[in-house]
């Protein structure tokens, strides 16, 4: 992704956080819920995350150089992982609001005006969301997946919220608040302990995802068909890029040169199965017992 694309994706994000907690802090200045306190809090989280964000997705923008020859695309882990830690710090004042609500429950005001508000801030949320998740899609950004994950847990905790002080003012059960708003809390506290554990993952070059090593097994499979082997093969993914090297075993009789440019026609197909990858092979004679040696050796 460039830059210039990286910059769009973020500042959108960082536009709707901005609109999104001044409405759903006036939702609750306006009702004096608890549970759409908690939905405000939570945007401060969005806002703090897509900042950050935006400064990684530039980071990870910047091509490879000399100390980075693998390039600074793991800057994005650390945006998604910094998102889920304040998702997870945003639900522990949520629990803590709603705890204190629960001992003294306290009537609502102006619920009918403070839910269109809050509803008008989670179509916007929606809406982003949608962008941002055709965008983490298309550019393999964990960031921008993350930020939109995020986004979409915002809606259905809001939903969750709207319900719930519709629920006080249609029953009177002013304990419905603060219920809803500790649910909140704990719903969003699972979302940010994924964000971090993926984050964590990916920062520990975690291999391929299935769908794409399938993909590379079945490039792969096209040449053992020819009797072309394959062994020593690692795969690991690093925000957008992926990673991938192997030992080409081919028949023994073969020059340098044939080894070589069937090693060229492996890589250029694995790149067409798997978009911007990273491909290094190493080439070994079929048959031959020192090949066979360094099948769990880095090389």
């Amino acid at each position: 992704m460039s830059p210039a694309s990286a910059r769009k994706f973020a500042l959108l994000s960082i536009a709707a956080a901005l609109v999104t907690i001044a409405l759903k802090t006036l939702a609750w200045r306006l009702t004096d819920s608890v549970g759409l306190l908690s939905d405000a809090l939570e945007g401060t989280v969005n806002l703090a995350g897509a900042t950050l964000m935006l400064a990684m997705l530039v980071v990870a923008a910047r091509p490879p150089d000399d100390d980075h020859a693998y390039g600074y695309s793991k800057a994005e882990y650390f945006a998604s992982g910094f998102e889920g830690t304040l998702i997870v710090i945003a639900a522990s004042l949520i629990a803590y609001a709603a705890a204190g609500r629960l001992l003294s429950p306290r009537p609502l005001d102006n619920v009918g005006a403070g839910l269109i508000v809050s509803a008008v801030a989670s179509a916007i949320n929606y809406a982003v969301a949608r962008r941002l998740f055709a965008a983490g899609s298309r550019y393999k950004s964990i960031a921008l997946e993350a930020d939109a994950q995020h986004l979409i847990t915002d809606v259905w905790t809001s939903a969750g919220v709207i319900i719930g002080v519709a629920g006080v003012a249609l029953t009177g059960w002013l304990w419905l608040d603060p219920l809803i708003a500790l649910a909140v809390a704990a719903h969003i506290v699972w979302s940010g302990v994924k964000l971090v554990k993926r984050s964590l993952l990916g920062l520990m070059d975690r291999a391929l995802p299935a769908h794409e090593l399938h993909a590379l097994n079945r490039t792969l499979d096209r040449y053992r068909a020819q009797g072309i082997d394959f062994h020593a093969l690692r795969t690991r993914q690093a925000g957008a890029r992926s990673f991938v090297s192997m030992h080409v075993l081919v028949p023994a009789e073969w020059s340098v040169a044939q080894g070589h440019d069937l090693a060229h026609k492996v890589e250029h197909d694995i790149c067409e199965a798997l978009p911007g990858a990273s491909v290094l092979t190493h080439i070994e004679p079929l048959g031959h017992p020192e090949s066979y040696r360094d099948i769990d050796l880095d090389r």
